[in-house]
């Protein structure tokens, strides 16, 4: 794309207005509240696609040996509103997506969402002893300001220069890229399996990091294919064809994922976090009756909202899955995870 002055002039607004905000909170005019727990939390500088979910449910899986851990989002889509403690039989309406999705994977930990984060950690450590917990997830809280958290990890993703971008809506920025100084850690996102030292001190030095921040590089591992409907029959993934519907802010690497077995017949692909509506589900069940031997593909995330809709076909149930994903830490230190505490 090419950025021409009147594009810049239009951004002009918004820069002044997130350049002021920081000025508030960095100057102490705005307050940020601290609390006597570690709050890690987990976000980044561009909209959507880095990997936020994924690398929430890494650290869950390397802090509960240890920790009693909380995941606090803001339940974005949610239809209700304040604090609520996510149930494994909630609604995606009632809780959002990816805390549904959290909570059904982590059935052990409290997922909570509450617009108002401090409200939220406050509502935490209100609760019993032996439910309270000892480490709070903060998802997609590098923006929130009114907290200050103990441990700030912002997520870049590989394939997006970010000096080379723009603030939304005509780049793929949400905040300042000199913001990126006030992370802890940086994790550059969906790398390839090998990356170079070379590579890496690159990053380092395109970021323009100080000493005392710590960078990390992660990629993804997809797992075997999940049903999301029982009596699902598992021999179409064995076909050669297959429908993907995508409803998240990138799905590439899912498409380039699923290209090495099949050829994509056909795609449905919507803005992150739709809700599908009765006509696209009609589309769906089109679909898969026009092309009955394809297996169909989501993802984890869109799969939460899927398995609400009662007018999704019956031939669509038998045969509609989602692939789960796993991040790794690249150069994960030996001493496991207590480098983000």
């Amino acid at each position: 794309m090419r950025y021409t002055f009147v594009n810049k002039l239009l951004l002009f607004p918004l820069y002044f207005t997130l350049k002021f905000r920081h000025y508030l909170f960095d100057n102490g005019i705005f307050k940020s509240r601290k609390f006597d727990i570690p709050i890690i939390s987990i976000g980044n500088i561009s909209v959507g696609g880095t990997g936020k979910t994924p690398h929430t449910e890494f650290l869950i899986r390397e802090l509960l040996p240890k920790h009693k851990v909380a995941v606090l989002s803001r339940g974005y889509g949610r239809k209700t509103h304040g604090f609520r403690i996510v149930g494994i039989d909630n609604m995606v309406s009632e809780v959002g997506d990816e805390p549904l999705q959290m909570k059904k994977k982590f059935s052990d930990i409290i997922v909570a969402v509450c617009e108002k984060r401090v409200k939220g950690v406050e509502a935490l450590l209100a609760l019993p002893e032996e439910q309270r917990p000892t480490v709070i997830l903060l998802d997609d809280g590098f923006q929130h300001r009114w907290i200050s958290p103990s441990t700030n990890i912002v997520l870049i993703d590989y394939s997006l220069p970010l000096e080379k971008e723009y603030l939304f809506p005509i780049g793929k920025l949400r905040d300042l890229p000199e913001q990126i100084q006030r992370a802890d850690i940086i994790i550059v996102t969906k790398c390839p399996d090998e990356i170079s030292l070379e590579a890496r001190f690159e990053w380092e030095k395109r970021l323009r990091l100080s000493s005392k921040q710590r960078m990390f590089f992660s990629n993804i591992a997809y797992g075997e294919p999940e049903s999301i409907f029982q009596g699902a029959d598992r021999r179409y993934i064995y076909s050669r064809f297959a429908i993907l519907i995508t409803a998240i802010a990138n799905p590439r690497p899912l498409i380039y994922h699923l290209l090495s077995d099949y050829k994509i017949i056909a795609k449905m692909a919507f803005r992150d976090h739709h809700n599908f509506t009765s006509n696209e589900v009609s589309r769906i069940n089109k679909l898969a009756s026009k092309w009955p031997k394809a297996v169909i593909y989501t993802t984890e995330k869109d799969a939460q909202r899927l398995m609400a809709k009662n007018k999704l076909s019956e031939n669509v149930k038998s045969r509609i899955f989602y692939i789960p994903i796993e991040i790794s830490i690249i150069n994960k230190p030996e001493s496991g995870i207590d480098f983000v505490l």
